[in-house]
């Protein structure tokens, strides 16, 4: 195979976004104080900002997404509580058993269908009685964008109705909300906005990551009312969250909600053009995206050399995650032609 010239192109995932140039002039002039003590002026404009924009009443600024699901789980549920959640969520699978470690909250994990949901069924039916033998089912938690893919607005409705119709509460790891709200802004014809509110108020709490798609370089904010804010801080500070001087990283969580929800359908039709250009390969498999998260998957023969392709695109300076199936993220570090040369040193590989 003839080698193609080498340029880094890191689709691993949306969490290696570095500060754009603009954002890094928001940081240093950001106004501090110490969030400890609930008098820094940039994390408390972020926390407003965000409580304003989804349509809740408070807000708290926490420094990972993990921290961000642990606390509003353990702020919604007690010990000997459970909640119900899929088995490929972040909140249950991805992050260390924090809930069940941490807070003695038991989850109650379920099989998705193929479009990531929660069927009705399954939900209703692993909503415990009212007994002393098992846990006290609390709370459904949702994840929206899962895996990159878009759950139907219907969906959230009547899951979130049906939680609250039988007396749980709702939170969404909303990691990638606005990732989500701009693909059902292109939908409904509306904006990513008003699509991100209306997601957001199906639930009672929600968790959104400013280190992803947004490309803030820490931070997640998690929105609900304020008892259970009040709450969640409790637990914020039991799990080593207060941080001092953080105007300094909330700064840059208020920029990119200002500047870089919109531009999210770049990283879309990026993860779109990435997967036509690897149609018609053989073995090769292609997830079409809802987002920024494309798929795919290799069989037979394609399958057997996966490990080699692995080193091969590294050779070539693309990175990714995966090995059977393969993981491409697209972000605001990668354009048009990252994206080419990942097609072409992706069709070298199987063409030759």
């Amino acid at each position: 195979m003839n080698k193609l010239p080498v340029m880094r192109v890191d689709l691993r995932s949306d969490t290696v976004t570095q500060p754009t140039p603009a954002m890094r002039e928001a940081m240093m002039a950001a106004p501090l104080g110490d969030d400890v003590f609930g008098d820094d002026p940039s994390v408390n404009a972020l926390q407003t900002q965000l409580a304003t924009m989804l349509g809740f009443e408070a807000a708290l600024f926490v420094p990972t997404g993990t921290q961000s699901n642990l606390c509003a789980l353990l702020a919604h549920c007690q010990r000997g509580d459970e909640y119900i959640v899929g088995q490929m969520a972040h909140a249950y699978r991805w992050e260390g058993g924090g809930a069940a470690v941490l807070g003695s909250v038991q989850p109650q994990p379920l099989n998705h269908q193929p479009d990531g949901s929660l069927a009705l069924a399954d939900i209703e039916a692993a909503i415990k009685p009212d007994d002393p033998h098992f846990a006290r089912t609390r709370l459904l938690a949702l994840e929206n964008t899962l895996g990159g893919k878009l759950l139907p607005f219907d969906y959230l409705q009547q899951a979130t109705d049906l939680a609250r119709e039988r007396g749980l509460a709702r939170h969404l790891d909303g990691a990638r909300l606005f990732n989500a709200a701009v693909a059902q802004a292109a939908q409904t014809g509306s904006d990513a906005q008003t699509e991100a509110r209306r997601i957001a108020q199906c639930f009672d709490s929600v968790s959104v990551c400013l280190s992803k798609g947004l490309g803030a370089p820490v931070g997640s904010v998690l929105c609900g009312s304020r008892e259970l804010m009040a709450r969640a801080l409790r637990i914020r500070k039991m799990a080593g969250g207060g941080m001092r001087q953080s105007g300094l990283l909330a700064a840059a969580g208020s920029f990119a909600l200002t500047h870089h929800v919109d531009r999210l359908a770049d990283d879309h039709a990026l993860a779109k053009r990435l997967a036509d250009g690897l149609q018609d390969l053989p073995g090769v498999v292609v997830e079409a995206p809802h987002t920024n998260i494309l798929f795919v998957n290799l069989l037979g023969e394609a399958r057997q050399k996966s490990g080699t392709l692995m080193a091969w695109l590294a050779e070539h300076g693309v990175l990714a995650t995966g090995l059977y199936q393969l993981r491409f993220v697209t972000h605001l570090d990668v354009d048009e032609a990252g994206i080419d040369h990942t097609i072409r040193v992706m069709r070298q590989f199987f063409t030759a």
